[in-house]
Parts: structure tokens; C-alpha cells; sequence
């Protein structure tokens, strides 16, 4: 298949200080990449879609790094990390799915091997659409202070005929938690889990 055909990149990091409660020390940084680009199945129903997912690992891997050196550039300072989808009308849930391989590995390359699955959402939607894409831990996805989410959207996109695709980055754990469970200090990093 072609280069995915790129119609529009953007780049959005935010510093939480508190959330009501006493100011962080160091504020949680989180950071969104969003990719609009042509769905190459729209309007059709084909049922071999695999391939486009060797096609979209160059664009995973030019946005993590993005948003990887928006948040510093420092792979060890990243602590958690999520993905997601928005499939324009004209395309189908299973589009979406495409972008679970080439987000997610493209993520843990850029930073060193992390080990937790990357958690992933997408659903079909209208231009303007907005997804909350979850965020865990990079090496453990029971870490519970690290369970967030980042709301992701463009008032432009997607189209009908294309695709959203997202990375999130984030610094550390939730400004407040204290919601308990197992410490990214406890880590044991055996399976990705805990």
C-alpha cells in the first residue's frame, strides 16, 4: 500500500500542578500527538486490511519521538502511555484496530523496551469527535496511580474518508493518588503486569 497520506499533525502538552489539593512538587506532565490521515478503506468494505499496518510504523515511530522530546527527551522519564483511533463515517471500528501495532511498539522502541501492553480505544466518529485515550504505567499495567486518561480531539477531523491516530505520554502518576494498591516503587517488571 502507499506512504500513509498525512493531512495534519498536531502536538499538545499540558503541566498539572494540583488538582484541588496542595501543589505538586514536580507537576505531572502529559502530552498528545495526533495524526489525521487518509483512511485508505473508506467506503468500501475489504477484507485484507493487514498490510496497512507495516505502512503506518514510520509514522508511529516520527510521532513518539515528537512527543517523546516534547515531554524532555528523556525515554526514563516517561511513565505512562496510551493510544487510540478516531475512524471518520465513512470507515469502520476495525480501521481503527490498525493502529494498535505500529502505536504501541512504535512507543515502547522510543522508550527503551517498556514492558506493560499499551492501552488502546477507538471508535468511529464525526468530524470534531473526542476520544479519552487510557493511560497506565509503561512497565507494569497494575500500577494503579498511573490509571489516566487524556481527552484527544481536532475540530476538523476526522473527515469522513480518515483516520485520527494518537499517542499519549505521561510523566509520573496522577497529581494526587492515593487511591493505594501496587507502587510503581514495587514493580517487579516479570510480565508487564506487576
Amino acid at each position: 500500500m502507499p506512504e500513509p497520506a498525512l493531512r495534519r499533525l498536531a502536538l499538545v502538552t499540558e503541566e498539572i500542578f494540583h488538582e484541588g489539593g496542595p501543589r505538586a512538587a514536580t507537576p505531572l506532565r502529559r502530552g498528545a500527538i495526533l495524526a489525521v490521515i487518509q483512511n485508505p478503506f473508506a467506503g468500501r468494505y475489504e477484507p485484507e486490511i493487514q498490510p496497512f499496518m507495516e505502512d503506518l510504523k514510520p509514522l508511529g515511530l516520527m510521532m513518539a519521538r515528537r512527543l517523546l522530546a516534547a515531554l524532555g527527551g528523556d525515554p526514563a522519564g516517561i511513565e505512562g502511555y496510551g493510544k487510540g483511533a478516531i475512524v471518520g463515517a465513512a470507515g469502520e471500528v476495525e480501521h481503527g484496530a490498525l493502529w494498535h501495532a505500529p502505536g504501541g511498539y512504535a512507543m515502547r522502541e522510543v522508550l527503551g523496551g517498556a514492558k506493560a501492553i499499551v492501552p488502546s480505544t477507538k471508535k468511529v466518529g464525526g468530524t470534531g469527535a473526542r476520544l479519552d485515550v487510557p493511560v497506565t504505567h509503561v512497565n507494569a499495567s497494575y500500577v494503579r496511580s498511573h490509571f489516566d486518561a487524556m481527552e484527544v480531539g481536532l475540530t476538523d477531523a476526522p473527515r469522513a474518508h480518515e483516520l485520527l491516530l494518537a499517542l499519549v505520554m505521561t510523566t509520573g502518576p496522577r497529581v494526587h493518588a492515593r487511591a493505594g494498591g501496587l507502587a510503581a516503587a514495587d514493580i517487579k517488571g516479570e510480565d508487564g503486569l506487576r
